[in-house]
C-alpha cells in the first residue's frame, strides 16, 4: 500500500483530502451542516434491504451534488451497442488479431469517443439487469473536460497496451498493464493516456465482482483480500466555463449533459462501494502437483455470480506464470467443449496452447459447445516431450472472460472491425488419428 490506496477488497473505507482534514462529518452520515459546507450524497451499489453482506453504499462529501447539471441528450454511440440481433449467430471458433489503434497523427480518439469503445460480443440485456458485454478500447489521447458513467453495470478493465490514470470521484488509479481495475455501477471517472493505448472491458449488469469462494483450498489462495487497492480521496475545485461534459451510458445507449463544474469535487468519502485496482503478478497460483488437470476455475480472480449456485454471470481467469509438474499427463489445456461461453485475451507473452496466431491484443472467442483445444503442434510437441518440472507461462499473461450465457458477435466484431482471423480453424487441420487397436499401453502392462 501507498499513500495513494488504501489496501482490502470490500472494506468499509473511510478517506479525507488532507488539504480538508475534518472534512469527514463524525457520527452520522448527513449532517444539517457538513464540515467546509460540503454537500452530502450517497451512491447506492445495492438495494438499501439488501443483507449486510451484499449491501454496498458509500457517502461522497463534495462541493456540488451530482444533481447539478442540464438535461441529458443523446450522442452517437459509434461501436458501443447492446444490439445482439445485427447479424446471424455464427458457432465457429473465432480468433481476431490484435485491434487497430488509431494513429494519433491521424485523429485524436480518447476512451469514450465515437471510435473509442467497441463493443465485440455479449448477450442479455441492461433494462432487466441480467448480461454481459465484452468491449475493447482503443485510443490515443486524454479525455479533457469530460468524464464517462455507466449506468447499466461494472466495467473490468484490462489494459494490454499503455498505461492508463483514472479519476475518479473517490480518487485516482494508475493502472498498468497486467494489473486490473473495477469500476463500479454509476461511478464517474476520466480517462487520462500516455500514447496509443488498448485494453479489453468485462461489462457485467446486475452484479458485482466478488473473490470467489475458496472451498477446500482453505482460507487464503488464490487473489489475496489485500492486495486490491482503492484509491483515496481527492478533489479539485475547478469552474469550467465552456462546459464539462458527463456522458451517461445507460440502457445499452450514449446520452451526455453539460454542466460548469468538475465532477471530481469530492473532499471526503466514506463506505464500502468503490473502484479498486488489482496486479495479477499478485495472483497465488494453486496448481496440480500429482497427475492430471485440475479445472481452469483454479485461476479465476473475480466473479460475478449468478442466481444459480455455482454458476456465474461472468467469472475473470487468469493464465500467470506457474510450476508444471504433473507426472504421466498432457499438461497443456485439454480439448473441451464448454457449457459456457470463453473469451480470451493475451496481455504479453505466448499463449501455451496456440504459441503462433494468437497475440497480444488480439481475442478468441469459443462459444457455447464450439470445440476447442490445442492446436496440431502443440499436441504433437507435447505428447512425447520428457515431464520434467519446467515453467509454465514464463513471461506471459493470457485471461478469460468466462460467461454462462451464449454470447452474440457484433457487426463490428465479425465485419466492421477487419480483424477476424479467417485461417483460425487451420491450426486444428493437421491434428492425425494415432489410434491403434493392437497397442498394449506400456502404463497398463
Amino acid at each position: 500500500m501507498s499513500q495513494f490506496y488504501s489496501d482490502g477488497f470490500g472494506n468499509e473505507f473511510s478517506s479525507e483530502d488532507s488539504r480538508c482534514p475534518g472534512s469527514l462529518p463524525e457520527g452520522q452520515n448527513n449532517p444539517q451542516v457538513c464540515p467546509y459546507g460540503l454537500y452530502a450524497e450517497q451512491l447506492s451499489g445495492s438495494a438499501f434491504t439488501c443483507p449486510r453482506p451484499a449491501n454496498k453504499r458509500s457517502w461522497l462529501y463534495r462541493i456540488l451534488p451530482s444533481v447539478k447539471h442540464k438535461p441529458f441528450t443523446a450522442v452517437p454511440c459509434g461501436n458501443l451497442t447492446e444490439n445482439w440481433n445485427e447479424v446471424e449467430p455464427d458457432p465457429n471458433q473465432l480468433r481476431w488479431l490484435p485491434f487497430i489503434v488509431p494513429k494519433s497523427t491521424e485523429k485524436k480518439v480518447d476512451f469514450v469517443a465515437v471510435s473509442g469503445l467497441h463493443t465485440v460480443c455479449g448477450a442479455g440485456d441492461a433494462k432487466t439487469r441480467n448480461g454481459i458485454a465484452i468491449h475493447v478500447y482503443t485510443c490515443n489521447t486524454s479525455m479533457v473536460d469530460r468524464c464517462f458513467n455507466n449506468s447499466d453495470g461494472d466495467f473490468l478493465i484490462v489494459p494490454q497496451q499503455g498505461e492508463i490514470l483514472i479519476t475518479t470521484e473517490f480518487g485516482k488509479m494508475m493502472v498498468e498493464p497486467n494489473e486490473i481495475c473495477v469500476i463500479q455501477q454509476g461511478m464517474r471517472f476520466s480517462v487520462d493516456v500516455f500514447g496509443e493505448t488498448r485494453g479489453y472491458i468485462l461489462e457485467v449488469y446486475g452484479a458485482h465482482f466478488e473473490l470467489p469462494d475458496l472451498g477446500p483450498i482453505g482460507a487464503n489462495g488464490l487473489a489475496n483480500p489485500r492486495d486490491f487497492l482503492c484509491p483515496v480521496a481527492w478533489y479539485e475545485d475547478r469552474t469550467v466555463a465552456t462546459g464539462y461534459t458527463v456522458i451517461n451510458k445507460y440502457q445499452g445507449k450514449l446520452f451526455a449533459c453539460q454542466q460548469d463544474f468538475s465532477p471530481f469535487n469530492v473532499v471526503a468519502w466514506h463506505g464500502n462501494y468503490t473502484p479498486y485496482k488489482y496486479n495479477l503478478n499478485n495472483f497465488m497460483v494453486i496448481n496440480c502437483v500429482a497427475f492430471d488437470h485440475a479445472d481452469p476455475s483454479i485461476f479465476t480472480v473475480l466473479t460475478a455470480k449468478s442466481t444459480r449456485p455455482g454458476v456465474a454471470i461472468a467469472d475473470f481467469v487468469i493464465f500467470p506464470p506457474r510450476w508444471g509438474v504433473a507426472d504421466r499427463t498432457f499438461r497443456p489445456p485439454y480439448y473441451h467443449r464448454n457449457c459456457m461461453s470463453e473469451f480470451m485475451g493475451l496481455i504479453k507473452g505466448h499463449y501455451e496452447a496456440k504459441e503462433e496466431g494468437f497475440q497480444p491484443g488480439g481475442a478468441s472467442l469459443h462459444s457455447i459447445m464450439t470445440p476447442h483445444g490445442p492446436d496440431a503442434d502443440c499436441f504433437e510437441k507435447n505428447s512425447v516431450a520428457e515431464l520434467q518440472p519446467e515453467r509454465v507461462a514464463e513471461g506471459t499473461m493470457a485471461f478469460m472472460f468466462e460467461s454462462s450465457f451464449s454470447m452474440a458477435v457484433t457487426k463490428w466484431g465479425l465485419q466492421t472491425c477487419q480483424r477476424v482471423d479467417k485461417s483460425y480453424y487451420q491450426c486444428w487441420e493437421p491434428l492425425r488419428s494415432h489410434f491403434n487397436p493392437n497397442w498394449n499401453n506400456p502404463i497398463l502392462v
